[in-house]
């Protein structure tokens, strides 16, 4: 049997065959460039035809769509923030009207989600049942599989865990990203950093004050706490205390095997692995936090794309959702 899997990002798009093993028999890459809505639904549809020319559609039995937002199961819209004109695009409609086969099954996934199926397909997870993928980049999203199943949620929104409460003072920056996200994500971390030279006195002799303040990234913050910077050190401690209290949550919830660190910031936060368990057995529940393991995605920025194509060799998910 063979699958297209395709992993739809913010700035571009990429896609392989597979075959049942999971092996990449064919694939291509393709940026987004300045493309908004159906100009990028076009792109998905010219992928899957470059990948497969008519005489290969007999041999394909499913497509697995990695999206970079909300995927509705039961009618097959998509929300995805990063894409202009896609707040509810009609995704699935739009790839069955191509392919013209209703013999071809074609699912669609958030991206969080993609990713702890391809690393218990193919990364470091293999074989794992109860698994969590927490991305860490722009955002924070955590990909949830219990007892085999990928868990979407009603409307295919759980693992939005930029949105959980982890402080009890509330401030105005949660309303857009949560509480998680905007003190730990990538672009959480830089926005704290510049709101910490712009405010506080203590920092001004910071790394940081070098650069322009909008051009502080998570990147540099980074730099800075490799040279032992105050700020930096500060902000990173905070990330750090939040990634382990966030785990300790999952963990008491979840019950996983194991938790899978990625995403942009892991990365150079890899190194701190050891530090987020440390702080997570702080606040989790003692006895699932030991028989939890901690690691790194071992597939990357791939970790979506194998997602996408193993989304398409499994049963469909049982639970469904509309979006509005």
């Amino acid at each position: 049997m063979l699958a297209v899997g395709i992993d739809l990002g913010g700035t571009k798009i990429n896609g392989a065959v597979f075959d049942s093993e999971g092996n990449r028999l064919y694939q291509t890459t393709h940026l987004l460039e300045k493309r908004k809505g159906s100009e990028v639904g076009h792109l998905v549809t010219e992928t899957i035809r470059e990948l497969l020319p008519p005489t290969a559609f007999s041999n394909v039995q499913a497509i697995g769509i990695c999206v970079p937002g909300i995927s509705d199961t039961k009618t097959g819209r998509v929300w995805a923030p990063n894409i202009q004109g896609w707040e509810s695009y009609p995704l699935r409609r739009e790839i069955e009207e191509f392919l013209g086969n209703p013999s071809i099954k074609v699912e669609i996934a958030g991206d969080r989600s993609c990713c702890i199926l391809g690393e218990t397909w193919k990364g470091v997870a293999q074989g794992a049942k109860d698994a969590l993928f927490i991305a860490v980049g722009t955002g924070i999203g955590i990909g949830i599989l219990a007892n085999g199943r990928i868990l979407e949620g009603h409307t295919g929104i759980s693992g939005a865990a930029g949105w959980l409460a982890l402080d009890t003072k509330y401030e105005a920056d949660y309303v857009k990203y949560g509480c998680f996200e905007s003190n730990a994500s990538g672009d959480g971390i830089a926005r704290c950093a510049q709101r910490l030279l712009r405010e506080n006195s203590v920092f001004k002799g910071s790394i940081l004050q070098t650069y322009p303040a909008g051009n502080i990234t998570a990147r540099e913050v980074f730099h800075a706490w490799t040279k032992n910077d105050p700020l930096a050190v500060y902000v990173i401690d905070q990330a750090v205390q939040m990634w382990g209290m966030a785990a300790a949550n999952v963990v008491s919830l979840f019950n996983p095997e194991m938790i899978v660190w990625g995403g942009g910031v892991f990365g150079p936060a890899k190194q701190l692995l050891d530090r987020i368990y440390y702080e997570a057995c702080r606040w989790a529940q003692p006895i699932a936090i030991r028989q939890v393991r901690f690691e790194v995605s071992l597939l990357g920025g791939d970790a979506g794309l194998y997602g996408a194509g193993r989304l398409a060799l499994i049963p469909p998910n049982p639970l469904k959702g509309e979006l509005g």
